[in-house]
């Protein structure tokens, strides 16, 4: 018997009322929305809005019990989510108390119901109030962008502000709270394995029960298949376990996006006396997944191998979608799961300085293809490990690791971000006790607690790592590493090349997010990059100042704002292109590229391909195409080009490589092509361009650029430019873009051509947020290139007419 209390609460400030509470939601929300407190997103509110939260608050609401509910052998009060430092009260009788946002709380709570009207009142501490008091007492080093004493208290460390992020530490009930009676017995843990053979799949549910009284119980579980048949296994027990086991013959294998598709086996497991007493039901994806680590040429490498195969990781770091954890929903974080399916991504990495993985988001990961990486919630602090503390993170594992086990997507949990290297390369206070500690939770809390609740899934210490044990964190030649010299260390795009990583987990390069989300956040007066409001919606110092730099490197000086964002966005995007295209060029050496950051949980000047509100940076269209399955790219050096086809299918590939040397104007100075046979999940060179000859003179260079794509079947499915000087030395053309506009029936398909180069053709539309099937491309004189639009993104009966009015175009011509 389940009763969901999630809904309309009441929020309590003194033990008065304050505002209507939504649940799941937040002392935040429920205060914004009563028009209680200032937009903290809105300008420099979020200066005084986290004074909120230096208060004490309280969530209460009744319910009512019947006599169904009070005969129940057991009750309990379910709490997905406590935020953070909470004590729960029934009818004005603590029932608990919470102290990690990270855990599910079960309150046994039959003694303290009545029958008809009963009142649940939970009470928040201040968590500001917490870690300052904490700091004072026990200082210990943590990241420098954060509320000092945020490493006390086992809640998600960026809300107590990043480097991205702002110091907003709320407090709430954040995931679903319910009232959940039992008779006889429950389940308490499903844990399932699973035995590949050749053409069949053993898996076993291993069930685990609470009993409340005697009975004699029975355990069943139902498999529906991909196609529809159904399965069943059943066995009685008189313990408090068993195991079900049944044999998938012909199983469908889940794989990764790009590598085959993702077909989910729905399980359902159930324990009965006469009735059914308690049942779960699971998506099961049948796959193998591992770390490889073995030695090699180079060194140790770093794979995922999935069904035997060694996938090139492809995607991002994921952190939480908003600062205020109430307004994520399914709905929205399926919209960005596609939008990563969209640029090919195969893996997302949760980073360890916000939450775990909520069920929904592990649900469309295994719905879509895209492994996750799991960082542990620890990142970037010390901790100062006592008995209670020590217990308090065991249980949080605990919990965590038993729930998310069973997820197709998931590939990999990761102990930490960034502490052991920090300890090892940073200058960080830490005394033995503190690098003892870090031993003791890393290296053997955590593990053992894995080889108990989840032997299958491989575990790696800290990110970057070469196995632990504080042994040379960064060596490139074995584990993975974080790539910063490109951006924090302001090095050139191309350093890029001069590194051989075995699996590049982070790396990145800053832009503004989209005019349309400036605006948001902005009065007029505002819009100055280096404006008090811009420079507060700007957590890394001196960034702002950064872009300006490699922008002077590469670009004119762009006439006005919106043309200063625009040319960011393509700082970034070349950038991270640089880094992906070498990678992937090295496959084998080099086995995965997660570029730091998929998303923002506020509007900020960040390191996202996508901004706050879901729009779609240069960076992230440039992912599309640096992580297609099969990628043509261009090593250009000093009068010297490599083409490189990189083939992550699983079947050979066999094409056509085109290349031209042309002028501005879109003439042909030489061309030629080459047969391009690369073997399944190889990146092999199709040619090597001697170029000295064409570009000897700089005024050549300055008007001269290479083309280069790829042909499978006649159609182009790669392609690139690349230029001989830095763009603000190129020699534009106004390259006078045209454009029509048809219909088919289900997207509005876009013909463009131009007079002359045009670099990074940005197409947009005034007061649409709109994901055209390619941007920030490049157009050759004369050539059409087609770009289409989903008519589902626009109202019915738009036409392609009303399309061509308002379509806005934009390339680096523009910028000065």
């Amino acid at each position: 018997m389940k009763r969901m209390l999630d809904g309309t609460w009441t929020l309590e400030k003194e033990r008065r009322p304050v505002a209507a509470a939504k649940v799941p939601g937040s002392v935040y929300e429920s205060l914004l929305d009563a028009g209680l407190i200032p937009d903290p997103f809105w300008r420099d509110n979020e200066e005084e809005a986290y004074r909120v939260c230096e208060e004490d608050y309280a969530f209460s609401r009744t319910f009512e019990a019947d006599e169904a509910l009070l005969s129940q052998d057991e009750v309990w009060l379910v709490c997905e989510g406590l935020d953070t430092l909470a004590t729960v009260l029934l009818n004005g009788r603590t029932v608990g108390k919470a102290e990690n946002m990270h855990r599910t709380y079960k309150f046994p709570i039959k003694d303290y119901l009545r029958l008809g009207e009963n009142h649940l009142c939970i009470r928040f501490s201040s968590p500001v109030d917490y870690v300052r008091k904490m700091d004072r007492k026990r200082p210990v080093w943590g990241a420098s962008h954060t509320m000092p004493g945020y490493q006390h208290i086992r809640k998600a460390h960026c809300m107590f502000g990043w480097d991205w992020g702002p110091v907003l530490p709320d407090m709430g009930i954040w995931r679903s709270i319910a009232i959940q009676g039992y008779r006889i017995a429950a389940l308490e843990d499903v844990r399932f394995r699973q035995r590949h053979w050749e053409n069949r799949v053993e898996l076993s549910a291993e069930i685990t029960v609470k009993r409340f009284r005697e009975g004699r119980l029975t355990a069943e579980m139902t498999i529906l298949h991909p196609d529809g048949s159904v399965t069943h296994a059943c066995t009685g027990f008189e313990q408090e376990g068993c195991v079900l086991e049944t044999m998938v013959e012909n199983p469908r294998l889940w794989w990764p996006n790009g590598y085959g598709d993702q077909p989910l086996y729905r399980v359902k497991v159930i324990i009965r006396d006469q009735e059914i007493l308690d049942e779960r039901e699971y998506e099961i994806g049948l796959r193998t997944v591992e770390l490889s680590t073995g030695r090699d040429q180079w060194g140790r490498e770093f794979a995922f191998v999935v069904n035997g195969v060694r996938i090139f990781a492809m995607g991002a770091n994921y952190i939480p979608e908003d600062c205020l954890l109430g307004r994520r929903t399914p709905e929205k974080t399926e919209r960005l799961i596609r939008d990563c399916v969209r640029a090919n991504f195969n893996m997302l990495r949760i980073w360890g300085g916000g939450h775990y993985a909520d069920d929904y988001l592990l649900s469309l990961c295994d719905r879509y293809g895209i492994l996750v990486w799991q960082d542990f919630a620890f990142a970037c602090a010390l901790y100062d490990l006592n008995p209670a503390f020590r217990e308090n993170i065991a249980r949080e594992v605990e919990d965590n690791v038993r729930r998310m086990r069973h997820h197709a997507c998931l590939a990999l949990w990761c102990g930490n971000n960034e502490i052991e290297t920090g300890l090892v390369n940073w200058d960080i206070p830490a005394n033995d006790k503190l690098r003892a500690d870090y031993i003791d939770l890393f290296e053997r809390l955590i593990p053992g607690i894995l080889a108990q609740h989840d032997d299958e899934h491989s575990y790696w210490p800290s990110s970057p790592s070469s196995f632990g044990g504080f042994q040379r964190p960064e060596d490139v030649n074995c584990g993975d590493t974080h790539y910063w010299d490109v951006w924090h260390g302001m090095k050139p795009f191309e350093d890029y090349r001069n590194h051989y990583f075995r699996f590049c987990s982070e790396f990145g390069f800053q832009s503004f997010p989209a005019m349309k989300t400036i605006e948001s956040f902005t009065l007029p007066q505002d819009r100055n990059i280096f404006s008090y409001v811009m420079e507060r919606h700007q957590k890394n110092e001196t960034a702002n100042g950064r872009i300006l730099a490699y922008l002077s490197q590469n670009y004119r000086y762009p006439r006005d704002l919106r043309q200063l964002v625009y040319a960011s966005q393509l700082l970034q995007a070349e950038a991270i292109a640089f880094g992906v295209e070498h990678m992937r060029r090295n496959r084998g050496r080099c086995m995965g590229a997660l570029y730091w950051q998929l998303n923002d949980c506020w509007p900020v000047a960040s390191w996202s391909s996508i901004d706050y509100h879901g729009r779609w940076k240069a960076l992230h269209y440039a992912a599309k195409r640096f992580f297609a399955p099969v990628l043509l790219s261009c090593d250009l050096g000093e009068g010297v080009g490599i083409l490189n086809v990189s083939n992550e299918r699983r079947i050979p590939f066999s094409g056509v490589v085109r290349w031209f040397i042309r002028n501005n104007d879109g003439s042909v100075v030489r061309e030629d092509s080459a047969p391009a046979e690369v073997p399944a999940l190889s990146a092999r060179n199709i040619a090597e361009l001697d170029l000295a000859e064409e570009i000897a003179a700089k005024e050549v260079r300055m008007n001269r650029y290479l083309e280069y794509e790829l042909l499978e079947g006649g159609q182009v499915i790669s392609r690139g430019t690349s230029l001989f000087v830095k763009p603000k030395h190129y020699h534009f053309s106004d390259p006078g873009i045209t454009w029509r506009v048809e219909e088919s029936e289900a997207a509005f398909v876009i013909r463009l051509q131009s007079k002359a180069y045009a670099r990074f053709v940005e197409l947009s539309v005034p007061d649409r947020d709109l994901v055209f099937s390619d941007n920030y491309f490049d157009l050759t004189a004369g050539r059409e290139w087609v770009v289409t639009v989903e008519k589902a993104q626009l109202p019915d009966g738009f036409s392609a007419h009303e399309l061509a009015g308002l379509l806005s175009v934009n390339s680096v011509f523009d910028i000065a």
